[in-house]
């Protein structure tokens, strides 16, 4: 949903592609205006069509192409709760990478104690695999925090969270962040195929013509 309500659709476009798809937006819908925040640009039209570019590595620091098309060194961490993905990209390389796995049971349908004292295997579990990520991220990201441009982060949110609450790992969770990736449990192929999407720009796409 939109700020107004409406339902919206989400694209993701290519820093690329990006400057064909505004004029794109432009030329398809009459009067269009912009509003820009700090992680946001709004394209309303008078024909009520409307998009909102959530600017990736906020906050917006000049013209909005060039904001999203600049060359950055990039930080990825991607984490669930069965593994988890490490790597910087340069460019469309993958550097530095680790990528391992834990086993975290999965949910029981016993009741009571026997509940109660598997949620507690399987919390210790997910404790030690955080755990694990949070070094690999030490290991691979932490001493070169100072050279990256930006993070991108993506699986669980409460696994992220808790991985980058790591003393260690401080200077690296204030970097300004990308787009969040909804990634499967986290191995190598997940990891390249995060690469490639993690320079997208996310919109949020509102046309009263069209139905969604």
């Amino acid at each position: 949903m939109t700020e107004a309500g409406e339902p919206a659709r989400r694209i993701d476009v290519s820093p690329a592609r990006l400057p064909r798809w505004l004029d794109g937006f432009d030329s398809r819908h009459p009067g269009v205006t912009r509003s820009r925040a700090d992680d946001r640009v709004t394209l309303t039209s008078v024909d009520g069509a409307s998009a909102v570019v959530w600017v990736p590595f906020p906050p917006l620091t000049g013209e909005l192409v060039e904001h999203c098309t600049r060359s950055r060194r990039l930080g990825i961490v991607l984490v669930r709760r069965g593994g988890y993905a490490v790597g910087v990209l340069e460019g469309s390389a993958l550097t530095a990478t680790k990528v391992g796995s834990r086993h975290v049971q999965g949910k029981t349908k016993a009741g009571g104690w026997s509940q109660q004292r598997f949620a507690r295997r399987r919390d210790n579990q997910a404790r030690i695999a955080w755990q694990a990520a949070a070094d690999a991220t030490h290991e691979v990201l932490a001493a070169r925090a100072s050279s990256l441009d930006g993070l991108v982060t993506g699986g669980d949110r409460s696994a992220v969270t808790a991985v980058l609450a790591d003393p260690r790992l401080h200077r690296l969770a204030a970097l300004p962040r990308g787009r969040w990736l909804p990634v499967p449990d986290p191995r190598r192929r997940v990891l390249e195929k995060a690469a490639m999407d993690a320079r997208n720009i996310d919109i949020d796409v509102v046309d009263p013509h069209s139905s969604h």
